[in-house]
């Protein structure tokens, strides 16, 4: 797993370009630090769909959350909020990917 880092999307034309800030997503998976206004962005420029988790390890009131499932279809960017319900022991979350074709991630942290 490759360990990702807080990064700022650099702004082309006024607007933020998340695929510039992005990096290639790891065929083993990638751990991203977690916390307020922090979030992980897909960009998937393959021709096919790809489904991106992250592991919930706690429990709420003694029941287990599921996993949160992104899926970003082909040619399109999606954001999934990364807060602290997802540190695992290590305080990072764990992120699987169903394929890595084409598909590049970055952690942004939003605010101030």
């Amino acid at each position: 797993m490759a360990a990702l880092s807080i990064t700022r999307a650099p702004v082309v034309g006024g607007l933020p370009d998340l695929a510039g800030a992005a990096v290639a997503a790891s065929a083993l998976g990638d751990t991203a630090p977690v916390g307020t206004g922090r979030c992980l962005v897909v960009v998937n420029a393959d021709a096919s769909p790809h489904t991106v988790t992250v592991a919930t390890p706690g429990t709420v009131s003694g029941l287990g959350v599921a996993d949160a499932v992104l899926t970003v279809a082909a040619g399109d960017t999606g954001i999934l909020p990364l807060p602290r319900l997802f540190a695992q022991d290590n305080g990072r979350a764990s992120i699987t990917y169903d394929g890595v074709t084409s598909l590049s991630v970055a952690v942004l942290e939003l605010g101030t």
